[in-house]
């Protein structure tokens, strides 16, 4: 059995983002391969991790370009399921004038939304070192039982669970389900990774510490990660409160991805260190490593093809 270290979950789509006008005027898009997970995953492979994708696209030409992509960036599609009866979910996303997007979403149903619980590879599971997942599939069924699934089998096979919200408003029929399914998430991980707007949203307050007081008192989660933006990052591990400082760019291109990328660069620590014992100084260096890899993403338009290799970061350092 093949041991990888990260084995990731969830949506993996086409993010069609605008690249430019025709000559009549309309807007053009560019089919840009995307999906929270495999992003992760992307950058994990960039920093020379084993990784494998579970999931599901439509058997169509967009699904099986997706699968020849997440091949090409070094993620083991041995989790990959097609489906003929349901096309490929497509994500319309435009940029706004600060980088920022607003995503249009084509998946009613969508072929992620369909992964069945028999569908999900327990042997990929047992093999790994770290099991990450996100919200996107827990928005709709048969996908939300197989996440649920994935999540019961890591924690018997007693590893490390990473998840990140990842909260897509459109994609939720109810918000109050949408808090439900996070704080499911939040609930079952060791690390955690969510963004300002995130906890605002889900705890109600608008001081980072209070809401992360929160989220300790209604879970065990071990390290916890709020990304600022252009602001930076925080972590937070026991008592310890570190702030990383960000790396502005003079233009950004697209923020898809940007987060899944130091949401990756965390995993990478983790696999080195662990997630029990942190100083101050390495959880520094942690968020810094991370923060410059997001930077460098916004600079992209895209996000799988686009992860930095390990250099360019360093030399963003």
């Amino acid at each position: 059995m093949k041991k990888y270290d990260v084995v990731a979950l969830g949506e993996l789509l086409i993010d069609f983002v605008q690249n430019g006008n025709s000559g009549q005027g309309n807007p053009l898009f560019e089919a840009n391969p995307g999906g929270a997970p495999c992003n992760v995953l992307s950058m994990l492979s960039k920093l020379g991790y084993q990784t494998a994708f579970i999931g599901k696209v439509g058997d169509d030409i967009l699904g099986r370009r997706l699968g020849q992509t997440i091949d090409a960036a070094g993620i083991s599609r041995d989790g990959l399921r097609y489906d003929s009866s349901i096309n490929t979910t497509l994500a319309f996303v435009h940029i706004t004038e600060d980088g920022d997007r607003d995503f249009s979403f084509y998946r009613s149903p969508g072929a992620d939304t369909m992964l069945r619980k028999d569908e999900v590879s327990e042997v990929l599971i047992e093999g790994c070192r770290i099991f990450h997942f996100g919200s996107l599939s827990l928005t709709d069924e048969p996908s939300a039982s197989a996440t649920r699934y994935a999540v019961a089998c890591a924690k018997k096979a007693g590893k490390l669970i990473s998840f990140d919200p990842n909260l897509r408003p459109p994609l939720w029929k109810d918000m109050e389900l949408a808090k439900e399914a996070i704080w499911y998430g939040i609930q079952n991980c060791d690390v955690l990774k969510i963004a300002d707007n995130e906890i605002l949203w889900l705890t109600g307050e608008d001081d980072y510490d209070a809401g992360v007081e929160k989220i300790r008192t209604r879970s065990n989660v071990k390290l916890i990660n709020v990304t600022l933006g252009k602001e930076g990052s925080i972590a937070y591990h026991g008592r310890k409160r570190v702030y990383g400082r960000p790396y502005l760019n003079q233009r950004i291109v697209d923020a898809t991805g940007a987060g899944d990328a130091f949401c990756a660069c965390v995993l990478g620590y983790v696999l080195e260190h662990g997630v029990e014992r942190f100083t101050e100084k390495e959880l520094e260096k942690m968020l810094l490593f991370a923060n410059a890899a997001a930077s460098i993403v916004t600079t992209r338009k895209g996000a799988i093809c686009v992860m930095p290799e390990k250099a360019e970061i360093d030399a963003k350092l």
